[in-house]
């Protein structure tokens, strides 16, 4: 474990259901109290340790504690280089993982965020979809919905490869534009990314490449069934992954709190391959959106909050015992209206409103309208 200027750095390794042994590290906040948990999903052929550390480093000095995890066959990772069996394993090794953190005495009672650049971003939005419940929300950095035109093979070699696929799925022969030289506008920054031994360079391989388009694939159908709070940040001259796809998520999902933000001018690293002027806007964007998200669970966990009108709350429904007297009155769709007119902190999805029991958040999807 090493101490630095306002975080805490260290690393350990954890064994997957297939008996892998797979990298873990993070970044904790030194002598600050933790506001959230963030967990960090990298990106295709990325690792966490160095790609990521900028992320990490920034977050904890913010006031979070950062969790990120290698993937099979990436960075100190076991597995084949960049060999992606399964994408759904994949998802499942990331889950374990991050359940098993919040486990934690100390991050009980914590929001849990997911945060996913690129690939990561399909990983982050898979990873919720199975228990949208228990996650506070995600941070999604050029998310890959879409696997941009411009980099992929064209339809009639996809067909080819994917018969090829059933005799040898290891085989490094997918064609494709040099994704660092196509991701990282800094020049500089662009080298710094390909000296790192712990990224694959080389050709992806045959079932690796099928399983990222089946999940964007998956991930773009389903974009008007995402419904937890997120924060989406795209480069407008990004052309590995579709800007256009991430607008998409935004208008077509059905959550209450979602933002998206597209930087004219940028690419698709967005928080290691701009210049530092960009940088620094990115990173300022995602923790404003977060620090918002940390004060609200404050506001809901403090004495003022629940003394007021809308405490007490029910352990076993989850929801204020006024509400729930009220709801065999003919007229309760109107006193519901008027309750959420006159409270403090507006519910806007009345579906999540179990998000609060005796005056403590509990880790479910909830949107306030304002902070007091």
């Amino acid at each position: 474990m090493n101490v630095d200027s306002g975080f805490v750095y260290g690393e350990d390794f954890i064994s997957n259901s297939r008996g892998m042994k797979l990298f873990t590290c993070h970044w904790l906040p030194h002598e600050k109290d933790i506001k959230a948990v963030i967990f960090l999903c990298h990106g295709y052929a990325m690792e966490c340790s160095v790609y990521t550390r900028e992320t990490g480093k920034r977050l904890a000095r913010a006031g979070y504690a950062v969790y990120g995890i290698d993937y099979e066959g990436h960075g100190k990772s076991q597995g084949r280089r960049c060999y992606l069996p399964s994408f759904d394993q994949l998802v499942t090794d990331c889950e374990t993982y991050f359940r098993n953190m919040m486990e934690r005495t100390e991050y009980i009672e914590k929001q849990r965020f997911l945060y996913g650049e690129s690939m990561g971003g399909a990983v982050a939005i898979l990873i919720s979809e199975r228990d949208p419940s228990f996650w506070s929300g995600l941070v999604l950095v050029a998310p890959m919905c879409k696997i941009s035109e411009k980099m992929k093979p064209p339809p009639l070699v996809i067909a080819i490869f994917k018969q090829l696929c059933r005799v040898v799925p290891t085989w490094k022969i997918v064609p494709t534009k040099d994704v660092i030289d196509n991701a990282f506008k800094d020049p500089i920054k662009r080298e710094e990314i390909r000296s790192n031994p712990l990224i694959y360079q080389d050709l992806p391989r045959l079932l690796t490449a099928l399983q990222l388009l089946r999940a964007s694939e998956r991930v773009e159908r389903d974009l008007n069934k995402f419904s937890l709070p997120f924060l989406c940040l795209h480069g407008e001259a990004d052309t590995v992954t579709e800007p256009e796809v991430s607008k998409a998520l935004y208008n077509q999902s059905i959550s209450f709190d979602k933002s998206f933000k597209l930087y004219p001018g940028m690419w698709h690293g967005l928080t290691t391959g701009e210049p530092d002027e960009n940088v620094e806007l990115v990173f300022t964007d995602i923790t404003d959106w977060l620090d918002k998200r940390a004060r609200l669970a404050e506001i809901v966990t403090s004495p003022v909050l629940r003394s007021s009108s809308i405490a007490p709350f029910d352990s076993k429904f989850s929801v204020p015992q006024e509400i729930q007297n009220q709801s065999k009155s003919p007229q309760n769709s109107e006193f519901l209206s008027q309750l959420a007119s006159k409270s403090r902190c507006v519910l806007r999805s009345f579906k999540s409103f179990d998000c609060l029991r005796t005056g403590r958040i509990v880790h479910k999807q909830r949107v306030f309208d304002s902070v007091p």
